[in-house]
């Protein structure tokens, strides 16, 4: 009998990366029902229930639009997480029990979520402290999660595993956002009030994340750690030596510098957009709940035709792509977007792109990294990814507070899906899989 992960064991097994699935139907429920739909608009209720009488707030003597209260805990949360997601990318490459580490992150965040239910009244600072703590959670379980793709995957199909993980992340997403939206219709009848349901369903985003993570823990295997042993100050030093040594793969720098900048603005959109339609256009909870419920199924329709897309012109050119209707979408916004009918048109030419965007991105970037340090790249990759952006953000809620606009403020997005796209096509995909001394999808 071969020894489990000898030599001559492939590595690779469809019940592995079928596991490796399920988190992404797991934690979707989280950017979906959390940053998405709910948390936003909540937050908003929460601080201008708190703002003085000049109808503001303040927050260490600063004063604060309510209206940008939560883009500037957006940028806030990951500022944290550009100090912390690396050395938990460090220590989780350097860990003999990576799965052990990825499953204390996931269970912290799911709590973090859950918590929620506590937030109401005027609350807002202790939302947005649970609200820190869950993304920086979520961000780092995904870190890590990001790090098994080249463990379980081979290069050729990696496009494929990532998109199919995103496709059913769009699906898990979208079924807990459609119980959310049952119960917020229901509440009335059930003699529960609006706010208690929005708070039971901020909480079971957590509770169905911890649940179905249980799927992949029990497939997800462990592989022997490049370099082993070591606490906080070993993995600093190694990320310090990661960040220096980035200069050894100019094109995989080049890749991180464009992907960081377009994925900004298309996180911003994402957990932004509640507060738009809640806000300038005047939905209903109800009406926007069906806007995103849209969303993550038409999505799970385009991460599956990106992923043909890919095949035929390349994940680099469809990412491209992909960005060109992003910048149109957000012209459009400015222009033409006013009622909910035409919010629901701008949502649904979103989700056939966000997949693409999203998963070719993480399995393109795959492509890039060296060996053995898989965790350690994604925590600069996962410093914005999955809604876990700050220069959008904090662009957008100082363009909101300046000028009282949202459509500017949205306007103003479109710099960074330009500027990324022209960095990204400077990337050479063949060479950055070299320099890494990896097998290359696409040159």
């Amino acid at each position: 009998m071969t020894p489990r992960g000898s030599a001559a064991e492939p590595g690779y097994s469809r019940r592995e990366q079928t596991g490796w699935y399920f988190n992404d139907f797991a934690n979707s429920a989280f950017p979906t029902t959390v940053l998405t739909l709910l948390l936003g608009p909540y937050l908003l209720v929460l601080a201008r229930a708190g703002a003085g009488p000049d109808g503001m707030l303040r927050v260490l003597g600063i004063p604060i639009d309510p209206r940008s209260w939560w883009s500037y805990l957006i940028a806030l949360s990951v500022i944290t997480e550009l100090l912390a997601l690396p050395i938990v990318g460090a220590m989780a490459d350097r860990s003999p029990n990576k799965k052990r580490v990825f499953v204390l992150w996931t269970y912290a965040g799911a709590a973090a979520t859950m918590a929620l239910f506590l937030v109401r009244g005027s609350e807002y600072l202790l939302g947005g402290a649970l609200f820190l703590a869950a993304n920086l959670a979520f961000g780092a379980s995904v870190v890590i999660y990001n790090s098994f793709l080249p463990e379980i995957a081979p290069p050729e199909r990696r496009d494929a595993v990532s998109s199919n993980g995103w496709g059913l992340g769009y699906l898990g997403g979208g079924i807990a956002l459609a119980l959310n939206l049952l119960l917020f219709a229901r509440a009335e009848s059930l003699g529960i009030s609006q706010e208690l349901a929005v708070r039971i369903n901020l909480a079971s985003a957590g509770v169905w994340w911890a649940v179905f993570a249980l799927i992949t823990f029990a497939t997800l295997r462990n592989r022997p750690p490049r370099e082993a042993g070591g606490g906080a100050r070993e993995s600093l030093a190694q990320l310090l030596r990661t960040l220096r040594g980035m200069a050894a793969y100019p094109q995989t720098l080049t890749f991180l510098i464009a992907y960081l900048i377009y994925n900004d603005a298309v996180q911003a959109v994402i957990t932004l957009a509640g507060q738009f339609g809640i806000d300038e256009l005047k939905m209903s909870m109800e009406t926007l709940a069906l806007a995103i419920l849209m969303v993550q199924f038409v999505a799970f329709g385009g991460a599956l035709v990106f992923k043909f897309v890919a095949r035929a012109i390349g994940a680099k050119a469809a990412i491209v792509v992909s960005l060109a209707i992003w910048a149109g979408v957000l012209i459009s916004v400015y222009f033409s977007v006013r009622t909910s009918s035409q919010f629901f048109v701008m949502a649904a030419i979103i989700a056939i792109v966000l997949g693409g965007t999203q998963a070719l991105s993480r399995s393109l970037f795959s492509q890039m990294i060296p060996r053995g340090r898989e965790a350690e790249y994604f925590g600069v990759y996962e410093v914005s990814d999955k809604g876990t952006s700050w220069m959008a953000p904090l662009f957008f809620g100082l363009t909101l507070q300046l000028t009282k606009s949202y459509r500017l403020a949205i306007a103003s997005l479109i710099v960074f899906i330009v500027a990324g796209m022209l960095v990204l096509l400077r990337v050479n995909v063949g060479r950055a899989a070299s320099e890494a001394g990896r097998e290359a999808g696409e040159t």
